[in-house]
């Protein structure tokens, strides 16, 4: 699932017809909270893990892991998650239609394990890497733990009860937190992070079939489900083209590459996607839903959809703009000197993400009116435009890839959006309008941080750091409460449930 928002249902529900308002409007920040909130802390837990295995580990290590990684994602495009959303979209799903879910997720999910396992070798060839088979058969371990987390996440969803999802989410990160950070500290190399989605998958499937008591004896007569597979065909067509998109540059890059420049390049685009891949699919899995129960008000849906995009700018501009001004000494420390290659590379993917961020933002609300033809589209769109730029640009190597970035990726956020918005009842001005403040305040505050960092004398990176942050975090604050007030204002109101 991609795209994500928050508290701005709160404020649009109270325009549509026929809803409890204050159920939609506490379900929906209640959600939030939990989804959000301990997503926040699990990642906070997983990146101090991520951080200090990252330190241990070698770039090489990395860079094998991500030759896996293309193929590992591009099978869980078709994992069944499309089949999830649709049972959450469905106006019935009774018992008998979770359990021909259960089947579908099943039968899905043990072919794509024995197509990874055979194909294993293919892979390998590719890559020039013959570790990357023994890598991938292991990993093919996962699509067994699949269904037992899709079918309990969609049961919980339906029911806006993301507290229960929060709570397994929390311990399993947990889990594979402390698999990865031992595996390093055992000096299991690769094999560390392998080992550590087995762990959290592993808790995650036990933990959320407990908590919506989800155990059932699947049904594998499928008559009368159509409508499911459908719609979850229609939706992994899409993934698979953001598979396209999002993986070509890894794809590409690792036949063209040594392991350890393909780990300096994924690690640090690792570290750039922190927010979009981390803390906005969460908030996209409570969108999905709250749009789902508005989408019979399309004025509702597109107010809704308008008011969290800003808040999500609002947080996700200053972090990476941040990021692009302080990449240096960030890279020094949180990732540590033989990683250092880095930093330019996390400069510059830091200021292609805003595009990436607010692309991810509408695939949630056409997909909940009924629409997933265009969320596949648009992914299509992408998957044509991402990987020539890439096969391009990697003729000048890892510099090659980041213009590749910066050439392809206003295009096709600007298609993205002239296609979507109409479906979603926005127009194109008034979304400007909402994000044009936390977007030029966040660019002021990159320039004044860039331009601190040049100042400064010679000192320790942790302490520059601590300089460069509060710096950063005082102006974007002040720039606000001068220049956008009532802005600042009503998004606090809104996260804080007062608004209306």
């Amino acid at each position: 699932m991609s795209g994500e928002h928050n508290a701005f249902v709160t404020e649009t529900a109270a325009e549509t017809p026929n809803q409890s308002v204050e159920s939609l409007r506490n379900q929906v920040r209640s959600a939030v909270i939990w989804r959000s909130g301990t997503q926040i802390l699990g990642q906070m837990l997983a990146w101090v893990s991520t951080f200090l295995v990252i330190r241990i580990l070698s770039p090489s290590d990395y860079g094998l892991f991500a030759m896996t990684q293309v193929v590992l994602v591009l099978l869980n495009m078709l994992n069944g998650y499309g089949l999830a959303s649709a049972l959450i979209q469905r106006g019935e799903a009774g018992r008998h239609a979770q359990r021909q879910l259960f089947g579908m997720l099943i039968l899905l999910n043990l072919g794509l394990g024995a197509i990874q396992f055979a194909a294993a070798p293919l892979a390998a060839a590719y890559y020039r890497q013959p570790m990357v088979t023994d890598l991938l058969r292991v990993q093919a371990l996962l699509y067994i733990a699949t269904p037992f987390i899709a079918l309990p996440y969609a049961l919980l969803a339906r029911e806006m009860d993301f507290r229960k999802q929060a709570q397994v989410n929390f311990v399993s990160a947990a889990a594979g937190a402390l698999a990865a950070l031992g595996g390093a500290l055992a000096g299991w190399g690769v094999w560390t992070l392998v080992a550590a989605p087995i762990a959290l998958f592993s808790v995650r499937a036990i933990g959320m079939t407990l908590a919506a008591r989800s155990l059932m004896w699947p049904s594998f007569n499928f008559r009368g489900a159509g409508d499911m597979a459908r719609f979850g065909a229609v939706m992994a067509t899409g993934q698979i083209f953001w598979f396209l998109q999002s993986q070509a540059d890894v794809f590409i890059a690792g036949r063209q590459f040594d392991a350890h420049t393909l780990g300096i390049y994924t690690t640090s685009l690792f570290l750039t996607q922190i927010f979009v891949s981390k803390f906005v699919p969460p908030l996209n899995e409570v969108a999905f839903s709250a749009y789902a129960r508005l989408k019979d008000d399309r004025a509702a849906v597109g107010k809704a959809f308008v008011k969290g995009a800003q808040i999500i700018m609002v947080v996700a501009m200053p972090f990476y703009m941040g990021l692009a001004a302080t990449s240096d000494p960030l890279v020094q420390v949180v990732l540590g000197p033989k990683w250092m290659e880095a930093a330019p590379i996390v400069h510059w993917l830091a200021l292609a993400m805003p595009m990436m961020t607010m692309q991810t933002l509408f695939a949630p609300a056409s997909d909940a009116c009924g629409r997933p033809g265009i969320s596949a589209r648009n992914a299509a769109t992408g998957a044509a435009l991402l990987p020539v730029a890439f096969l391009v640009g990697i003729q000048w190597g890892i510099q090659g890839l980041i213009a590749a970035w910066f050439v392809s990726y206003p295009l096709y956020l600007a298609i993205c959006t002239w296609r979507t918005l109409p479906v979603i009842g926005v127009r194109l001005r008034t979304l400007v309008e909402a994000i044009a403040a936390p977007v030029l305040a966040a660019a002021a505050m990159g320039l004044l941080v860039a331009s601190v960092d040049h100042l400064l004398p010679q000192m320790a990176p942790l302490a520059r750091l601590g300089i460069l942050i509060v710096t950063g975090a005082a102006a974007y604050g002040a720039l606000l409460l001068l220049f956008a007030r009532a802005m600042l204002v009503e998004v606090i109101a809104l996260v804080r449930n007062r608004a209306g």
